[in-house]
């Protein structure tokens, strides 16, 4: 998640009443976010606000729905006690989808990070027509809008997370190889398909909200750079840098799947030779530790009850399933040793099926880090993910409700 001001933003003369009033409720909000509750006193002395102008701007959000009392700053201090403060996840939400090759996810989270709704659909993308998919989608996201706003919830916006390529500028997904997508409108047909009470639509890549749902949880530590990699069929990475998103001038980054480390230089669906994710992602366990006729390769099972074969067969020491996963550990190992080298994480969160596997991976894996480690500046620390498959929707959610933290008079008053 971006840095957050320690202290009120610094405004020049032609920004109005109106902006500074916006920007300095924004800046309670995150603050709050960060800190949790909160004195309106200690809100004035850590923002660097004037007791006045925080007592004016705690009214304005209260009314908004933003933000509640919660009782007194620890009873027993000198002096009289403060009200506390903190985020109300009362009125407002966000919504974040994902389109993955095998499952559409999606997420309903309200202003304190809380999930509301979660839920998954399993679905092969790849089989079903565009028009088909995109028809899905909407009609999933209608029926929790519906919902929500019957409970009196305000949907700050709508993130939707396609497993490719995407241009930020109109709206498209320019390549998704794993589900034969190119040059899909996506924000423009759910737009349509949605209808004109539809909230504001972003497209963000999964692994890039992966990446920022994660990192949240290790806000309290410090932790500003992290990399999240994707374990699919695809694999990709989401990098936060110095607290910042990375997405690069076009938004290509993170698409290390395609590196070339492929050592048996097999074709790969991007049109490519060699591509990294033809020897770690999915598809590669599924055929190392199975033969076409084995249970774990029947594509009609759950794709969770076929990694929980796996996971079962390696702990009880099978020998085929063993060395399937020292493969893929030597062969993640390779390619991660590399993003360390470049990027200089303090950590690498492993999700997807890497996560159910972690137990089998971890290990190693961090041994082949070390031995690879030129100075205790290279350290890192390997996770698996906190956040599970959902990952990517609930980093979706998270990202619809940013609107909100920086101009919160968008939100309609009650």
């Amino acid at each position: 998640m971006a840095m957050l001001p320690a202290a009120a933003l610094p405004l020049t003369g032609r920004a109005d009443a109106a902006q500074m009033r916006s920007t300095n409720m924004g800046l309670i909000l995150r603050y709050l976010r960060a800190h949790g509750p909160r004195s309106r006193a200690k809100l004035a002395a850590e923002t660097g606000l004037s007791k006045a102008t925080v007592s004016t701007l705690v009214g304005d959000l209260t009314e908004l729905g933003l933000v509640h009392d919660v009782g007194a700053d620890r009873p027993g201090t000198v002096g009289r006690p403060g009200v506390m403060l903190e985020l109300d996840g009362g009125r407002v939400c966000g919504i974040g989808v994902e389109i993955n090759v095998d499952h559409v996810s999606l997420v309903v989270a309200d202003l304190t990070g809380a999930v509301l709704i979660e839920e998954l659909h399993p679905l092969a993308a790849a089989t079903v027509p565009v028009g088909e998919m995109l028809r899905i989608v909407a009609e999933l996201v209608s029926g929790r809008l519906e919902e929500l706003r019957a409970d009196g919830m305000w949907v700050a916006s709508l993130t939707v997370s396609p497993p490719g390529i995407i241009d930020y500028d109109d709206g498209t997904v320019r390549f998704a190889p794993n589900i034969g997508w190119r040059s899909v409108p996506l924000v423009g047909e759910l737009k349509r398909l949605i209808g004109p009470d539809v909230p504001y639509i972003h497209l963000e890549n999964d692994a890039k909200l992966s990446a920022l749902a994660e990192c949240a949880t290790y806000e309290s530590r410090g932790v500003r750079d992290l990399i999240f990699v994707t374990g699919d069929i695809g694999v990709g990475v989401g990098i936060v840098a110095e607290g910042q998103l990375v997405r690069g001038w076009s938004g290509f980054s993170g698409e290390v799947g395609h590196l070339p480390l492929d050592l048996e230089n097999r074709p790969c669906n991007c049109g490519r030779t060699g591509c990294w994710e033809l020897c770690i992602g999915l598809n590669e366990l599924l055929r190392l530790a199975g033969s076409d006729n084995d249970e774990i390769n029947d594509p009609e099972r759950p794709l969770e009850d076929r990694l929980t074969m796996i996971r079962e067969r390696a702990d009880a020491g099978d020998e085929r399933t063993r060395a399937a996963l020292a493969t893929i550990t030597s062969n993640l190992a390779r390619g991660l040793g590399i993003l360390v080298d470049v990027l200089n994480p303090k950590v690498i969160v492993l999700g997807g099926y890497f996560t159910s596997m972690a137990p089998h991976i971890l290990p190693s894996l961090a041994t082949a880090l070390a031995a690879r480690r030129m100075d205790e500046g290279s350290a890192v620390e390997l996770a698996a993910s906190r956040l599970g498959i959902s990952s990517a929707a609930y980093g979706g959610a998270i990202v619809a409700l940013e609107g909100v933290f920086a101009d919160p008079t968008l939100v309609p008053a009650t």
